[in-house]
């Protein structure tokens, strides 16, 4: 395992929740550095030369930079298997990325904090219009991960199985931001509300909440 471990890390970010998620269920702490995404800390110069891309979460592991929320998570399992975050056999491994990436290049990246800037700023949408955009997307991805889910006898307590995996480090934020974030009914979803129910069991989970980090404003 890596002597030092650092993320960059900004508590609102639902990509960064992910990765404290999989940092927690694998017990590793690593130096925390803050990065204000909405007093635009993440266009620093220091911080473009950690990461070009300007976007949180990344992790520096020895002398390598990692960036991209699942690319950290499977590095994390990779260093630290236990407890796995990916299951085994070739057909698990292509579910468990289809629902993280279902989340993390479907839903997430048309509604997070960059794109609303810009509609706002480029294209004049209001608060109801951001609002309204927000709920579209993100309900429609929602829809499609509970019939996948809802229909796979792969499916257990967890998005695979019995036990957590990076599907349900990219599901539980978001829920956490279509609930807290936008005010959604999440009740046409009950098979996400179940794992959520069964995630917030964990500490790990709870821990990586937005509103327990250091940085919490």
């Amino acid at each position: 395992m890596p002597a030092d471990l650092a993320l960059y890390t900004y508590f609102r970010s639902s990509a960064a929740f992910r990765v404290r998620i999989a940092l927690n269920l694998k017990g590793l702490k690593p130096e925390m550095h803050f990065v204000h995404l909405r007093k635009n800390a993440h266009h620093s110069d220091a911080y473009k030369r950690v990461n070009p891309l300007r976007l949180v979460p990344t992790l520096v592991s020895d002398s390598q930079t990692i960036g991209q929320s699942l690319a950290i998570i499977e590095y994390l399992d990779a260093i630290a298997p236990q407890p796995p975050l990916m299951p085994e056999g070739a057909k698990a491994k292509a579910r468990v990325r289809e629902i993280a990436l279902g989340v993390a290049c479907d839903i997430h990246p048309i509604a997070n904090l960059r794109v609303l800037q810009y509609l706002k700023n480029k294209m004049g949408a209001g608060e109801e219009a951001l609002l309204e955009w927000q709920r579209h997307w993100i309900g429609e991805g929602l829809a499609a991960l509970e019939q996948l889910l809802a229909n796979d006898p792969a499916t257990g307590k967890f998005c695979h199985g019995d036990t957590p995996t990076m599907a349900d480090a990219c599901l539980i934020p978001q829920l956490y931001n279509a609930k807290h974030r936008v005010d959604m009914d999440l009740s046409p979803y009950p098979t996400l509300l179940r794992i959520e129910e069964a995630a917030y069991k964990l500490p790990a989970f709870v821990a990586a909440r937005p509103e327990n980090q250091p940085d919490a404003d």
